[in-house]
Formats: C-alpha cells, structure tokens, sequence
C-alpha cells in the first residue's frame, strides 16, 4: 500500500497488545528479533510466553543484551536460536548445542535476508513513534534490522517514545508495519567501567597512529573508550563506525570529532547501532550530525576505503606468531562473532593512508591463571577471522607493530616483543625450535615497558623535518642494516674506526639487543613515504667499576649538519645524567672534527683529552664542579 496523509487511520487500526501481536505466529516460521539496544522486549516476552504453544521456530537474532528466554532449555523444542554474532546471554546455549551460531561478515548478513537464503516470515522490531509524514526510525539499532524488516513477510513492530529518533538511512513507514505495540520501556544501557592503566597504554599506543583529520572506525568497551580519551588533542577526526558508544560525546563537545576532513559524508557520524547510556541516546536524538545506515552499507569495504585516512579499531582473543588473528573463539568454543572485523581491516587497508589496528591486552586470566594473547599457535579448534594476509598493526600495552608485507621472521620477532615481558622467553624459544627466528636470536625483555617509553622524545630538525628519538628495540635490526648500507664508507670508518664492509645478524643484534641500562641506544627515525627508517644511532656503554659511561653516535650523510647529532648526544648525556652516571668518555678520530665538535657543544663541562694512536680520547663529568676523569 503506498503511504499516504490518512496513515494515521491505517495507523489506529494496527494498533494491538504484545500477546496478540504475536498470536498469529505459527509453528515452524522463521522470525527475527530486533538488534541490541532496540530489541522488542515486550514482544520477546510474549512470545516466550506462548513458547508451549509454537515448536520449530527459529530465531535470528543479533547482539542479544537482555535475557533470552528463548534460548532457554525448556523451551528448546519450541524455538532454535540462531545468532550472527554471540552475546552473553546466549553464549552457553551455543556452547551446549541448543542455540546455532551463523559466521558471516556483517556487511553480508543483510544479504542472506535479501536473496531469500535467511527467509524471515516474521520481524519483531522497536522503533519510534512516527513523525508527521508516518515514518518511524528504527532507533539505536539499524545494522541488520532494516534489511530484515524490508524482507520479512510480516513486520510486528513495538512503538516505544523513549527510543532515540535517528537519521540518515533509518526509517519505516507505517503502511509497511503490520501490527503495532504502544509500550513505553527505558532502552536497555551499557555502562563501562573506567580504563585500567593496561587498556590506557593500550589506548595511547593507537592513538599515536591516529592523524589529525583521520576517520575512526570506533567499537565499545575499555580499549575503543581509552583510545577516545588519548585524542583530546587531536584535530578534525571524523567518524565511520559500526558501533558508537558514550565515549564520541566528549569528543564532539571539545571540537575534536567535526568530521571536517572526511571524503565521505563529511561533516557526519555515520554508525548503524549505538549502545550506550540514556546519555548517548538523548544526544544522538534527532541529531543531524549523526547518521545510521544499514550493514551492507556502514560496513562495506569499498565504502569504508572511500573515506581517507581510514583508522579502523579491533579487538582479538588472540594473535599467532605468523599474523594470524581469531576473534570469535576460545579454541572450539565459540565466544563472539566475525562481527565487522574484516569489513573494517579490509576497508582501511584501501583507505588512502589508512591504518588497520588489532589491538588487545597483552595477557587473559583463564581458570586462575594469567595467559598470554600473543600465542606460538592458536588454540586447537580456533578460528581465524583476519589472516595473515589482512594484518597490518597489532597493539598491545607494550607497543604497536606493523606486520603487513613483513617476513614470517619479522613478524614473529615483533610479535614476541609486544608481548607481556613474562611469556617472551618461552614464545622466543618455540620460535626457534620452529625456525621462524634466527637460532641464536635473543629476547629483550624491558622493550615496551613504560619507563622506556618516557626517554622517548621529538626533535625539529634544522630542515624542518621532525626526528622521533626513541630507544633501540630487537627490530630494528634491518633499519640497522639499512642506515649501515646506506651511509658513506667515511662515516662508517669514523664511526667504528674501520673500513667495515658488512652488517650481517651475528654483528647487527649486538647493536640492538641490549639490557636497557649499562648499554642504553637511542635511535633517530623519520617517516619515508609509509614507513619509518632510523637516520641516527647514539649510544652508551656504562662500566659499573667507575660508573662512567662510553658513548658514540652515527648520523647518516644527508642528515649530518642539521642539528640531529648534537639533540641525540645531549639526549644520551641528558639521560645518563638522571641515571646518576658520574661521567661520558668517548674515543674520536682526529679527522673527526664534526663530532669533536658536538662534544665539545653538548658537555655539561670542560672536557679532558689526550691524544693515542691517531684518536682522542675525551671525557667530561656529569656532575656539577666534577671535571676530570682518569
């Protein structure tokens, strides 16, 4: 029938309690049930009711919250659940075989209601009442909903004026609704608990990937609110996500969400559910910063590569040492879903400039005990929902690792160093055993841990390009290599006082592999197209016998003269400094005057010398009125 301005009459006669709303359901049919925070629960509850009535019903169903008492044992010959994605609620009914778990893309699941492979004959849906012209918006939860809706036989929906009126691709009108339930019922909320320092350095190691200007793909929980509130200070994010939860708010209220710079529905919000406080719902309510769309359109690849600088935000179980990423399972059983993962990895990774991130806490409690997230191997039985092949940054609270187009070798050595400190040793050792390493390749296990972190710092360069000082970590070597390859055979003979020709392993992991105290390293790295190469390395040894330290720093050619040895330096004395090292010796080459000359700019004091075999051996204290050094 096609909606016109005497809806209102139509609208009247449609008008039912939820017991005979669902009294017209037969045996056998296929219904689906509302999404999330909109789901139908006065409906639901009617239709548990006469569950002794009905058999063979199966049930699609999304992102259950509340209570599911059509998954209940009692009632398994009367209704089979089926889920795309499992929640709480149903989990042990999956588990224990009396409810069925469907994996799918959620950019497809609208697709199987469409083509007649998931056939609904019922829909029970929440929506708002209508406005005007007839039409009411699904509300908080338009994923799956609309596409259900608009295939279903018959559409039974609850009317409910406490439901958040949204816009964009969103609405239903009311020639289109069969029957309908008047019920005024509090939506249901999701209150998160605050931060706990791991999902923080969790969400300041992904925001640091985050650019001003980039669009969020954003989930719900500690880890995606963390990472909201470590973007205070960014600049014109925009927004294209599956999900939105509370922690947008803050953000658009501080003026740092605009979507000013999006290239796709600039200037938007675009979502397809929220679940969230009444907060979140009244202030998405008839927002038009806010727009909701179906899955296949929120979560299509080729939609999502179309905004720039796409930064999509995932959660996993687990990781393998290969790349492998499952994220709906604990070995066979099965705890959550594909979801919007791979949507969203495969989108940003044909974003211009755009960053795929899984991020997790580097550890889990199982029965009692703390285990680790990143694993030599998945668990038997576990699925694999992003591949190797779809990977890109992994993020726990001891870093972020970019493993797309990287070695197996690489991967497993950056993977084994973002693990918790407690399980590197042990996943280093299968890693040999397995031959996805060097043989004689070590752990260090201080990399990532926060004091580390705090020597990190950032240097304008005199040509105006910014220098990102961090220390040394196992995986630089092949940066190692390459600033070795590609520096001037003089530099390398200042540097090391030979003519060295090779920078194999065996010599490359002395450099790096360091214990972080009485060897400190510290690299210069600059942005290279997509990647980042280390244009200087400085470092110290300390002899604790005295408690002075032997340093050296090496610049690359191109970068020499523009300030970068003379920061790096003062940063090694700086640190040395805070440390309590008493005093820096170095040994300079006499045609080195450029370093010579650094010394002599960035030591705290005067500097003793005397001259051996061709070289200067210099030295300065550290500490104030202390100038000599024997």
């Amino acid at each position: 029938m096609r909606p016109g301005a005497d809806w209102r009459k139509r609208y009247s006669s449609k008008l039912v309690s939820a017991a005979e709303a669902v009294s017209g359901i037969r045996r056998g049919q296929r219904l689906f049930i509302g999404s999330g925070a909109a789901e139908p629960l006065a409906l639901v509850a009617a239709l548990a009711h006469r569950g002794e009535e009905l058999a063979d019903n199966q049930i699609i169903h999304i992102r259950s919250l509340g209570v599911a008492p059509y998954a209940e044992p009692h009632l398994s010959d009367r209704f089979r659940y089926n889920t795309f994605f499992i929640g709480d609620s149903v989990r042990e009914a999956v588990a224990t075989g009396l409810a069925d778990y469907t994996p799918i893309f959620l950019s497809e699941a609208p697709r199987l209601f469409r083509q007649g492979k998931a056939p609904v004959d019922v829909a029970l849906i929440q929506v708002t009442p209508p406005d005007h012209a007839g039409f009411c918006s699904y509300g908080v939860s338009v994923d799956i909903v609309k596409s259900a809706a608009e295939s279903a036989t018959t559409v039974v929906a609850e009317i409910n004026p406490l439901m958040p009126r949204t816009l964009g691709d969103s609405f239903i009108h009311t020639d289109r609704i069969h029957l309908m339930v008047e019920n005024e019922m509090a939506i249901p909320e999701l209150t998160l608990s605050p931060p706990d320092e791991v999902a923080l350095r969790l969400g300041r190691h992904i925001a640091e990937l985050v650019e001003d200007g980039a669009t969020l793909q954003i989930g719900i929980g500690t880890i995606p609110d963390s990472v909201l509130l470590e973007l205070t200070n960014h600049r014109d994010l925009g927004v294209h996500t599956e999900m939105l939860s509370d922690g947008v708010i803050q953000l658009i209220e501080k003026g740092v969400i605009t979507g000013a710079r999006k290239t796709l529905h600039r200037g938007k919000v675009v979502t397809s559910f929220a679940l969230g406080t009444r907060r979140l719902y009244e202030f998405i309510d008839d927002n038009p910063m806010f727009e909701f769309y179906p899955n296949e359109y929120s979560n299509d690849p080729f939609v999502i590569a179309q905004n720039r600088t796409m930064v999509a935000i995932n959660a996993a179980l687990e990781v393998d040492l290969t790349g492998q990423v499952c994220a709906d399972s604990l070995g066979t059983y099965f705890y959550s879903g594909i979801g919007g993962q791979v949507d969203f990895i495969r989108g940003a990774a044909r974003s211009e400039r755009g960053r795929p991130i899984i991020a997790l806490p580097s550890t889990a409690f199982v029965d009692g005990q703390r285990v680790s997230r990143i694993v030599a191997m998945l668990k038997p039985g576990a699925g694999v929902v992003t591949s190797r092949g779809d990977v890109h940054y992994v993020v726990t609270e001891y870093g972020a690792v970019d493993l797309h187009g990287k070695s197996i070798r690489d991967r497993a050595l950056a993977l084994i160093h973002i693990a918790h400190p407690d399980f590197r040793e042990e996943l280093m050792r299968v890693a040999r055993q397995r031959k996805l390493v060097y043989a004689d390749q070590v752990v260090a296990p201080d990399v990532g841990l926060p004091e580390l972190e705090e020597l990190e710092s950032d240097f304008l360069s005199h040509s105006g390009v910014p220098v990102h000082f961090r220390p040394i970590e196992p995986t630089d070597e092949p940066l190692l290599q390459e600033l070795f390859y590609r520096s001037s055979e003089k530099t390398i003979y200042l540097r090391f006082f030979s003519h060295l020709k090779a920078m194999p392993h065996r010599r490359a992991q002395q450099f790096v592999a360091i214990d972080y105290q009485s060897h400190l390293a510290l690299v210069g790295t600059v942005a290279e197209g997509e990647r980042q190469v280390i244009i200087a390395v400085g470092r110290y040894h300390l002899d604790p016998a005295t408690n002075w330290a032997d340093c050296a720093f090496m610049v690359r050619d191109d970068w020499q003269d523009k300030g970068v040895g003379r920061y790096l330096l003062g940063r090694l004395i700086e640190i040395a400094r805070n440390r309590g090292i008493e005093g820096m010796s170095a040994d300079v080459l006499v045609e080195n005057t450029r370093m010579m000359h650094v010394f002599h700019l960035c030591a705290p004091g005067p500097i003793q010398s005397r001259f051996e075999e061709g070289a200067y051996h210099i030295s300065f204290s550290l500490e104030p009125g202390e100038h000599h050094h024997s």
